[in-house]
């Protein structure tokens, strides 16, 4: 047995002793060295296998924690239902004690703030670092051009009440497309226009019409890992899109909630391709690390400051200064980069898995579409069957699954698609589960 099989071995022995609790230290790699008696390479790479087993996570110059006491979470059904249903994080692999720590250090760092209203716009430590961070996803901006948001709902609800300086009324959005923004649009009493979004993109000479003659304010957009069918824009589209917008006086409202996520290098987000300072940024902290973080981060081009600042001011006065400087020194330290390359690992090997999993199967009632990461797979029947009817029986059998109703408007709704999420299910689930849908679909 090769030395890093027998340190694993030994590290699964101990959790299942209970020698090594959770949440708590592993043995350190110089005590390992001593006690194996090989070089830190080789603890180095078991504790790295063990990591992407969901047995253990590191911290930055602090060392290797229990996630949880078992040995086996990866491939554990954790729950009596499988959910295909929720768009929130895999609570098994959230940077809980992480997180611990930088809400610990804010508390003792930024302990007077606490009791005094900060800045509408977002506490300036936070914002240096996100400008800072925003590069590595090509997104190059000014310290007075971001906003801090109570998640990207709060920005999305700001920006489909104020007014735009083109002086246009009407929202266009995808179909489907995520329910937030349709509810938050419904709730305002905002005209809203839909436009067919499918594997292929959108139509381009549609869309061109759309601007021309609708009047449209902004153009709400999730280019890339769309919610809920998956799928991503290429880059002829997105600077296709931006043309348009900037021929017809259109805003870009670009939700790229998932850039983290990317494994395409040469995918970038549409603002990168803005020449014409109409594209608004949007950027979610909560869905990669806490849901209840709710941190958001708005990128706005200098004429909507003052008025997106006035609606911000108003609605809620300010962010939590205390969210705010654990997210900035959680970055700072290190300690986001290294979540989001676990998590990439993670949701790309699942998708993978997926994607393998549904070429085996080859059922012809079912057409499969399956991005190469991200949280959302999606599928439509062939057969007679509805949507609604599948995923109300499949629920019966513990098979969560959402009503893909709620992505629509009312005249544009596909009783055909079904979307699948992979963001809290493991390998067995995804297999059990997808047995369960295909058998539910062929049967009937």
């Amino acid at each position: 047995m090769k030395k890093y099989q027998a340190i694993i071995n030994y590290i699964k022995s101990e959790i299942s002793n209970g020698s090594i609790k959770s949440g708590k230290k592993l043995p350190s790699i110089r005590n390992i060295c001593e006690e194996f008696q090989c070089s830190k390479v080789t603890v180095v790479k078991a504790y790295d296998l063990l990591e992407k087993e969901h047995i253990i996570y590191s911290i930055p110059k602090s060392g290797y924690y229990l996630i949880e006491n078992n040995l086996n979470l990866n491939n554990k059904i954790c729950n009596k239902y499988i959910d295909f249903s929720t768009s929130a994080p895999d609570s098994r692999i959230l940077p809980y004690e992480e997180f611990q720590h930088c809400l610990n250090q804010a508390m003792d760092l930024y302990k007077e703030r606490l009791f005094s209203n900060s800045n509408t716009q977002g506490f300036e430590n936070l914002i240096n670092v996100i400008v800072k961070q925003l590069q590595d996803y090509q997104v190059f901006t000014y310290n007075k051009c971001v906003f801090i948001t109570t998640g990207s709902q709060q920005a999305i609800n700001i920006l489909t009440m104020m007014h735009f300086p083109n002086g246009k009324d009407n929202v266009l959005i995808e179909q489907p497309t995520y329910h937030g923004v349709i509810k938050s649009l419904e709730i305002n009493n905002i005209n809203t226009i839909g436009i067919k979004r499918d594997h292929n993109g959108i139509d381009l000479n549609e869309l061109e019409k759309m601007f021309k003659y609708n009047n449209i304010k902004f153009f709400y957009t999730v280019p890339r890992f769309h919610n809920p069918t998956g799928f991503s824009y290429s880059n002829k589209d997105k600077k296709k899109i931006i043309e348009l917008a900037e021929k017809y006086d259109v805003y870009i409202v670009e939700d790229d909630y998932l850039a983290d996520l990317e494994v395409d290098k040469k995918s970038d987000p549409i603002y990168a391709l803005d020449c014409s300072s109409r594209v608004i940024y949007l950027k979610s902290y909560s869905k990669i690390i806490l849901p209840q973080l709710r941190i958001s981060a708005v990128v706005l081009p200098k004429l909507l400051l003052k008025t997106f600042k006035e609606y911000k001011k108003w609605n809620d006065l300010n962010t939590s200064i205390l969210s705010q400087g654990a997210l900035e020194i959680y970055i700072k330290s290190g300690m986001f980069n290294a979540h989001m390359k676990k998590l990439r690992t993670v949701y790309r090997e699942r998708m993978s898995y997926l994607d393998k999993l549904i070429k085996n199967l080859n059922n012809s009632n079912v057409k499969w579409y399956i991005p190469n990461s991200g949280f959302f797979a999606s599928f439509e029947i062939t057969n007679n069957v509805s949507s609604k009817d599948i995923v109300r029986r499949l629920n019966m059998k513990n098979i969560l699954l959402p009503d893909t109703c709620m992505f629509y408007l009312e005249n544009h709704i596909n009783e055909k698609l079904i979307r699948l999420s992979v963001s809290r299910v493991n390998n067995d689930e995804i297999k059990k589960g997808i047995n369960m849908i295909l058998k539910e679909i062929k049967d009937k």
